[in-house]
């Protein structure tokens, strides 16, 4: 659910987080800079995302290994 917020905060048509990025960068930085670089980490996010959504199960590893 995290991650979805992340990619929805971070994509168009509003996205904030590149605004917020923009703000915190030099100057001389441009939009199209922010967005280039931002985007394999949103490419990577909604991988997951779909890995997730394929395969559920893939959650409740870590809390089966601490249950045992």
């Amino acid at each position: 659910m995290l991650l979805v917020l992340e990619i929805s905060l971070a994509t168009p048509p509003f996205g904030l987080l590149l605004f917020v990025v923009k703000g915190a960068a030099p100057d001389n930085t441009t939009m199209q800079e922010i967005i280039f670089s931002v985007l394999p980490f949103i490419l990577l996010a909604m991988l997951l995302v779909a890995l997730l959504i394929v395969v559920p199960e893939i959650t409740l590893i870590l809390p089966d290994l601490i249950s045992r």
